[in-house]
């Protein structure tokens, strides 16, 4: 599916919304584990520190939390030698009733340059 794809189905889905009425129910994301860190703590927080939060946060009916992503792939390989990979089923383990959420860098995807399209085609 190509951008204008996604585009007009999108259209195609707000239509919808709009003939069936907006919801009275709002969404929130909670962006704690990751931007929480990365903006206070450089991200240099250790998995086995962030699973507490995360298992409090899976209790509190969030729609969704962002928990990976922007910077937080690169620092868990270059400074806390940790599997970023790892990092997220552990997570994701402790928040089995939270859709997970991640910053995605677009072209950058997770690191700090633009990578082809073939590679962030294959990513996602």
């Amino acid at each position: 599916m190509n951008a204008v794809e996604v585009l007009e189905e999108l259209k195609e889905q707000l239509k919808e919304v709009e003939r069936q009425g907006f919801r009275k129910k709002v969404f929130i994301t909670d962006l704690t584990p990751r931007d929480g860190i990365q903006c206070k703590l450089a991200t240099r927080v250790k998995t086995d520190d962030l699973l507490p939060l995360c298992e409090k946060l899976d209790k509190v009916g969030f729609y969704a939390v962002e928990v990976w992503g922007g910077a937080t792939y690169d620092v868990c390989l270059r400074y806390l030698k940790e599997d970023p990979w790892e990092r997220l089923r552990r997570v994701k383990e402790v928040m089995p009733n939270t859709k997970l959420q991640m910053l995605f860098r677009g072209q950058n995807i997770v690191g700090y340059r633009p990578k082809s399209d073939k590679l962030v085609y294959k990513f996602v």
